[in-house]
């Protein structure tokens, strides 16, 4: 009976301590292209997010995360090396090769034992290695392996409007750990390609939405259009939240969900005039929530800023993972924030995030450069070349005919806006043609201006009072010192980090990376 005793204890303890030490899963869900204010749990009340609502409530929120940068391509680059897009070469700029120096966080969890892989949307637009002449690109998308392709059909389509991918998230998540070998945790990356335009236009009347219901940014023209375009933005927003949902259900259903870090946020901000592409908060401020009751609180919120620069390192230190093979990481773990979100020590004090080219939309492939720092309160912006448009040129060589520019503004003799004439860093959509082809409107001029018009080199905004960065205060004299600072601590970040723009040798070298997307032809710029 005593021997049975000691038994019962022995197996109790090996039972207890295997649980205890049991490695944590990790679901991180990213949407494309969804600003910061656009959840339920934000208050937005034109788009229902029930799934991101639970992982926010039942876990930490964070109101201040910043995007790598407002395009897909540099900020996806920044989460998985932990290295500001600046620092990756053609591997941190948009539509340029994947260098297999730059190793992802996701090939160190691989070795530590984790089952690893994805579905949808990896770390991309890059182009990886498409045959053996291909010998210092990466094969595999540094998100990871895609385990299976389920797609929707004829027989199964129930997706809620026209423009949403065919790739079916939670069937092949399902998949996923369905063939998940016996002992090993899982990261798994779920890239949603929504709300990544383009959309299904006025998608949002099969739903119960009203028109009332969208709130229009300041930025934006308050119009029937604007607003229904939002609507049918929410529509995918909703369909991203959707798949998350049934990821965290069928978790639940399995017994893994409370050994689950679940992280959710997007790559940058919506797809609209003067949010994604864009240095403002609508581009490159974004949701994030994590959750994870076994070691993290539940109900909290943090104010403090936070960056996809440090999600590497978060995670490499949450799965006890050795970043030996990456090139240096410059994020901060998140961990001491996860733990105790109520620690003042944990907090930034800035974070950091910039742009250089995104679509082809300027003389000879330029992009924009940008360099932002935020702060709790302020957001100041370095436009390193402000004599480039923004948005894009406004005038493009037609490509059937290389003697020819197409119409200003991409209006043709019958006053239609065709988006990929002009302005082209800006997303083709119902918004971006209202707005041109009103320009003359006196009512709709500004937000023409706000759009596409030319910047200064430094814009500083006050984000508590004008989200929407409209009142530039750079220059003004009751925010000298505060101008100062920020542009001192953006300075020398960019000094510490090696920006070539800084730095040097070559600060052009951006605009050098050969680009494996579409390509348009523009007229030189007047000097």
């Amino acid at each position: 009976m005593k021997r049975l005793s000691v038994f019962l204890i022995l197996f109790l303890m090996i039972t207890y301590f295997s649980s205890a030490q049991k490695r944590p899963n990790i679901l991180f869900a990213i949407a494309d292209d969804q600003s910061f204010s656009h959840t339920g749990f934000a208050g937005c009340n034109f788009v229902k997010t029930p799934a991101f609502d639970k992982v926010a409530a039942e876990g930490i929120y964070f109101t201040n995360c910043y995007a790598g940068s407002p395009g897909c391509a540099p900020s996806r680059s920044t989460i998985v090396t932990g290295r500001y897009h600046w620092q990756n070469e053609q591997s941190g700029q948009h539509a340029s090769s994947w260098l297999k120096k730059y190793v992802p966080f996701v090939d160190m969890l691989e070795k530590n034992g984790y089952y690893t892989g994805r579905t949808g949307k990896g770390v991309g637009p890059f182009q990886y290695a498409r045959n053996e002449g291909d010998s210092l690109w990466r094969k595999e998308d540094a998100a990871g392996v895609a385990r299976s392709n389920i797609r929707y059909t004829k027989e199964n389509d129930e997706r809620t409007a026209g423009g949403i991918h065919t790739t079916n998230y939670f069937e092949n998540f399902k998949y996923f750990i369905e063939h998940q070998p016996e002992n090993e945790p899982f990261f798994f990356w779920y890239g949603c390609y929504e709300p990544h335009r383009a959309y299904e236009e006025d998608s949002w009347k099969r739903t119960t939405k009203k028109i009332k219901d969208a709130k229009v940014p300041l930025f934006l023209p308050d119009d029937k259009i604007i607003r229904g375009d939002l609507l049918d933005y929410a529509v995918e927003i909703e369909w991203f939240d959707l798949h998350l949902q049934r990821m965290l259900d069928y978790l639940e259903e399995i017994g893994e969900l409370e050994n689950t870090i679940v992280i959710v946020t997007a790559d940058n901000g919506m797809p609209f005039p003067r949010a994604k592409a864009n240095g403002f908060e609508y581009g490159v401020h974004v949701p994030l929530a994590v959750r994870y009751p076994k070691e993290f609180p539940s109900g909290k919120v943090v104010d403090s800023p936070v960056s996809f620069v440090d999600f590497a390192p978060t995670i490499l230190e949450l799965t006890e993972s050795s970043p030996q093979g990456m090139k240096p990481i410059f994020g901060k773990s998140m961990k001491p924030i996860l733990e105790n979100p109520d620690n003042p020590d944990a907090a930034r004090a800035y974070v950091f995030a910039g742009r250089e080219r995104h679509s082809s939309s300027r003389y000879k492939n330029w992009g924009y450069p940008q360099r932002v720092v935020r702060s709790k309160d302020f957001l100041f912006i370095w436009n390193m070349k402000p004599e480039r448009w923004p948005a894009g040129a406004p005038q493009r060589i037609n490509p059937e005919n290389p003697d020819e520019l197409l119409p200003m503004y991409g209006i043709d003799e019958n006053g239609v806006h065709h988006s990929d004439w002009a302005y082209t860093d800006i997303d083709a959509c119902p918004t971006k043609s209202f707005i041109v082809e009103n320009r003359n409107d006196k009512n709709i001029y500004k937000y023409f201006e706000w759009s596409v018009g030319k910047r200064p080199e430094f814009e500083l905004y006050d984000i508590k009072k004008d989200p929407e960065c409209l009142d530039n205060l750079a220059g003004n004299q009751k925010y000298q010192a505060l101008e100062k600072q920020l542009k001192s601590a953006l300075l020398n970040k960019l000094k510490e980090t090696g920006d070539p723009r800084v730095t040097g040798p070559n600060p052009e070298v951006f605009d050098s990376y050969l680009r494996y997307s579409p390509m348009r032809q523009f007229p030189q710029p007047e000097q």
